[in-house]
């Protein structure tokens, strides 16, 4: 049943005309669900003329920024008291978003990270994946198990913290270190989600190398901010 609390969901999507209108549906069928706003990040094909379709508010780039400036332009549109951030490329399984709602909704977490099923596919060798969990641990103390995960739910004071979020693709890590060391509680939530996962060829490990530097960058950042020393 909706608890009365305002709760907005935010896409960031680079060419996903294939999924985002299934990912849309099952958002907008979860009744705590009062919008989603999908920021078109310079898509060259339909993504954003599905998504209107789909019922979702878009708003379009005019070239591809990356996910962290996306989802920092669309925040900027956002008064929801929760915000919810999914991929485009979920699909049906985005229904599985009310598992990460209802504990910040009942004020059990302050931000909820999904943690999705083992992957029966073959990807990365789990470097990134490492080189993030590594870098939350030293800087928290916080061991997870999804330290990559996008799939996240958190209160207004939660985005308050965290905002502007970091470039590219170190914006979970990032976001995850600023909101533990500013005393939120953060869970996982195990979820039946399911998105297009990259495999082991070229554009596999670009795209996990692209990664990789990304989240780098980010735990450096985090260190020289630690030092007293800027970006």
């Amino acid at each position: 049943m909706p608890s009365g609390k305002t709760v907005e969901v935010l896409i960031p999507a680079y060419n996903e005309e294939d999924r985002i209108s299934e990912t849309i549906g099952a958002i907008l069928n979860v009744p705590e669900i009062n919008g989603v706003l999908v920021v078109d990040d310079g898509s060259t094909d339909d993504t954003a003329i599905k998504a209107r379709l789909a019922g979702a508010r878009v708003i379009s780039l005019p070239g591809n920024s990356g996910k962290g400036e996306a989802l920092n332009r669309g925040v900027k549109e956002l008064a929801a008291e929760i915000i919810v951030f999914l991929d485009a490329d979920l699909g049906s399984s985005a229904a599985e978003v009310k598992k990460l709602i209802c504990p910040v909704i009942s004020g059990d977490a302050d931000m909820t990270i999904a943690r999705f099923p083992k992957s029966k596919r073959k990807g990365g060798f789990g470097l990134v994946k490492r080189l993030a969990g590594e870098g939350i641990r030293r800087h928290t103390g916080l061991v997870m198990e999804s330290p990559l995960s996008g799939q996240r739910a958190m209160t207004r004071p939660v985005l308050d913290k965290t905002t502007p979020f970091a470039t590219g693709f170190g914006v979970e890590v990032s976001m995850t270190i600023i909101a533990a060391k500013e005393g939120f509680k953060i869970i996982e939530v195990p979820v039946d989600m399911r998105h297009n996962e990259t495999g082991r060829n070229w554009r596999g490990f670009a795209h996990r190398g692209k990664q990789f530097w990304h989240v780098a960058l980010a735990l450096m950042c985090i260190g020289r901010r630690k030092r007293g020393a800027g970006c």
